[in-house]
Formats: C-alpha cells, structure tokens, sequence
C-alpha cells in the first residue's frame, strides 16, 4: 500500500474518495476514527492509501483534479 494523501482536511478526504471511487480504484482510508480519542479536534491527520498497482493512476487522477500539491511525496 502507498500513501498518496494525509490531512485534516475531511471534506478533501471524501473528494478524493469520490474520485478514487469514480476511477474504480480501491483505497483505505486510515485513522478516521482517532476523532473518538482525540474528541473530534480533527487534530489526528487522515492518511488515505492505494495499493502498489494503482499508485500512478490515482496520483495522475489527483493531479488532473488540481490536488497536486496535496500529495505525499512517491518513495
């Protein structure tokens, strides 16, 4: 699995869930339900991960969409 995004930003994890989901690419995202430890702050960033597989293609698909600059950086 890659990291593609992390944020606190929630309205911008569910846009690019929409994205992936209209790409047909399965992604996870992690660490949504630390608001129950932290007490809904949104302190805790989101992390959103795809497989190996579809890495490209969903990063080309965030950069067509004008998230570019919320990628994490490709290992």
């Amino acid at each position: 699995m890659r990291e593609l995004v992390r944020t606190n930003d929630i309205v911008l994890v569910s846009a690019i869930g929409a994205l992936l989901d209209g790409a047909n690419i399965h992604h996870l995202v992690l660490d949504q339900n630390m608001s129950i430890i932290e007490g809904s702050l949104g302190v805790l960033p989101r992390r959103i991960l795809v497989h190996d597989d579809d890495n490209s293609e969903a990063r080309r698909i965030l950069c067509d969409a004008g998230l570019a600059h919320e990628l994490r950086a490709d290992d």
